[in-house]
This record gives C-alpha cells, structure tokens and sequence, in this order.
C-alpha cells in the first residue's frame, strides 16, 4: 500500500484551492490526517471526443489526492452517457446512440492519463454494472427517492415553471451515478456544484446499502472562451488534446476578469503569487498563464514555443512560422468562395461578414469586398482570415 502524506499545508491546500463545498469536511479532514488509504471516485460521461481543462479541473484535483497516496477511480461514463445527465442544462438532453459514446470513449483514457498517473489509477466503465440492472434493481433504487425532492433541484423546477418537458429517464440518471459509487466502493466523491444533487445522491445508495457515505468534495467550474460555463456543446473550450499554439491562443481570448479563475483552476502555479501575476496586467498576466497552462500539456518546450510564436505573430504583427499549404485547381476564385475553400468559413455568408467586418487580407492587405482572387502556379498567394487563420495558396 502506498505511503500516505497527511502534510497539514498539503490537505488544507487540497480541501480550498478551487473548492465550493465539502460535505462533511470535518470527517474528511479528519480521514485525511489519519494515514488511512481512501478512494477518491470521479465519474466523466465521454459526450465528445475531448476532455476540456473545464473537465481538468476535476482530474487535476483527483491527481492531488493521488500524490497524496489515497487510491484514485476513475470512471467512464459508458452507459450514464447514453442516459445523459441534465443537471446543467435548461432543456431535455437526448439519449446519444451508443455508436456515438463508443467513438468518443476511445481517446479517453488517454487524455485522463495526461493528468493522472496511470500505475496509481483504477479505470472502470460503469456498463459493467449498470447494464446488469434489471427493472426489480432500478425499482429499489427509486424507492429512497420522493418526486418532491426531484422537482425540488434547480433546473428541474425551473424547467417546470417554464413548462417545458422533463423526460422520467432525466430523473433515473441521479440514481446510475449514486450506484456507481456503491459499485467501487466510494469513500470520497468530486464533481463540479452543478453535479450536487447527484453526489448526494450517492451518499443515499450507499447507505441503503450498508456502507458509510462518501465524502463530498465540490469545485468551482470554470468559464469557457465566451465566458459562459465552458461545455463542448456551446464549442468555447480549450481541448487537452488542441496544438501548443491552438491552446495558447485560446487562452489568450478569455475575459481579462477570468485571468485569476484560470491561475486557480486551470494551473499549478501557487496562491501566494497569482496576485503579483495578474498585477503586470491582463496582457503579461494572460502570456504567462496561456505558458503554464500549454506546459502542463505540452511540456516546459511546448510552453515557450508557443508564447515565443504567439508574440511573434501577433504582437510583432508577423505571420506564423509554419503557414499550411493548399493546391487549387483553378487559376483565379472569388474571395468568398476562397475563405470557404480553406475552411476559414462555414458558409458564403460568413465569409462575406468576415471580409465586410475587415477581417481578410490577401497578400497581408485588407480586403473590404469580394473579388475575383487570382491563384499562380508559380507563386503563392497568402490568405489571412482573423487574426489567426493563415493559408499559403498556389496553383496546380
């Protein structure tokens, strides 16, 4: 069994960086410092192909209770992903088809191990239990629960005052969750505030199971590039898996407020001086927190490059240093049918906002309208679309 560490500095760090809620954190404390090896649950439906850092701030907190030498489960959310949890949305989520969870659940793993270390894990989809639930099972899990508690959760009763529909099967998903916890044994529970009910949830199964309630240990959730909670549906996510520079330019677009959120959340850089960081203000703050956050991922080389060729190409107004490359069949395109082409756009109309807001230059001139584009064979044509997006385009 591993050593365990019940440094005092340790686990007060633990139990408040990021952290909303503990229940009951007089009993965890207390286990903490006891020396005894505890397991540390945490379940992710894989609803996409990618973890975000909004998701990281969950591993991150799993992997501090790991180097503290306490057991960490890691779940997969196979079956509860088909189910789909709405404890953070404001409409019926659908079921996915199983297809669907299958082609995200591939990478899993992997990006969690990114965080966790992999020898001190142990990994579980939740289908190996939760498919064995017949009616009888689910009927006796229901029965620790009252309609009126349901109705009572935030989103639910807002939902019904709007009239809207709650499906019976939104209400099971708390109840697959709680059973999770009883199948591996759960002595501490993490999850975002919007997963409380869930978690406690859990606390109810094991308990008429006869074993003793888990802990609950809740963090803040982080905001996404927009500002709003970040969450693949809405698209305004930094991936584990996104390109050095991708990541570090998507760090540098959130919220000037957000920079000490994401020093908190999203890195390990201590307390004591993110507030001498976000001091130098938000341009130097967000430089050497996009640094920290890329080096997490991409390693202490990944970090410098990417803010090296992040102030090359935007602070000394240069392109990249690396442009893709793309051969057209054609010697002459319209603009917009260019932006399209190179993917820079969705669609003619985006493409001519992009060009009417004066976002594309051609040949690093602005262009306010759309015409025809001429494309050599022996000569490169450079594309700019926003401040990011570049493409070298020739002739075949």
């Amino acid at each position: 069994m591993a050593k365990i560490d019940t440094d005092a500095r340790k686990i007060d760090e633990l139990l408040t960086r990021g952290v909303i809620e503990v229940i009951d954190k007089e009993h965890l404390h207390k286990a903490l410092s006891s020396g005894k090896q505890l397991r540390i649950k945490l379940g992710i439906d894989p609803t996409s192909p990618n973890i975000h850092i909004g998701r990281a701030v969950l591993l991150r907190k799993l992997r501090a209770f790991q180097d503290l030498g306490h057991k960490v489960v890691f779940i997969v959310g196979d079956f509860t992903g088909v189910i789909g949890d709405t404890s953070d949305k404001d409409a019926e989520r659908p079921m996915l088809p199983e297809s669907e969870i299958k082609k995200n659940v591939k990478t899993y793993l992997a990006q969690a191990f990114k965080i966790l270390d992999k020898k001190k894990t142990e990994a579980h989809y939740n289908s190996k239990w939760l498919k064995k639930l017949g009616f009888k099972e689910v009927g006796q899990l229901a029965d620790h629960f009252g309609l009126h508690e349901m109705e009572a959760r935030e989103n639910i009763a807002k939902r019904m005052k709007e009239g809207k529909r709650i499906s019976f099967r939104e209400l099971l998903y708390p109840l697959m969750q709680g059973y999770d916890s009883v199948a591996v044994k759960a002595d501490v529970e993490i999850g975002g505030t919007d997963q409380k009910f869930n978690l406690l949830a859990g606390r109810t199964i094991q308990r008429a199971n006869g074993q003793e309630p888990q802990d609950i240990l809740m963090t803040e959730i982080l905001e996404g590039t927009d500002g709003r909670k970040m969450s693949s549906s809405w698209g305004n996510v930094i991936n584990l898996t996104d390109e050095p520079n991708d990541m570090f330019g998507k760090v540098m677009r959130i919220e000037d407020k957000l920079i000490e959120r994401y020093f908190v959340l999203a890195t390990n850089v201590s307390r004591e001086t993110i507030p001498s960081i976000v001091a130098k203000g938000p341009r130097d703050a967000k430089l050497e927190l996009a640094t920290e956050i890329v080096k997490l991922y991409h390693g202490e080389k990944g970090g410098v490059s990417a803010r090296e060729e992040f102030i090359r190409t935007f602070s000394k107004k240069e392109a990249p240093s690396e442009i893709p490359l793309m051969r057209l069949n054609v010697s002459q395109i319209d603009l917009v049918d260019l932006i399209v082409s190179v993917k820079f756009a969705s669609s003619k109309s985006e493409a001519r906002r992009l060009i009417e807001q004066g976002g594309v230059r051609v040949d690093r001139e602005v262009k306010m309208n759309n015409y025809p584009v001429d494309v050599y064979a022996d000569r490169e044509t450079l594309l700019q679309v926003g401040p990011r997006k570049f493409m070298r385009v020739v002739s075949e």
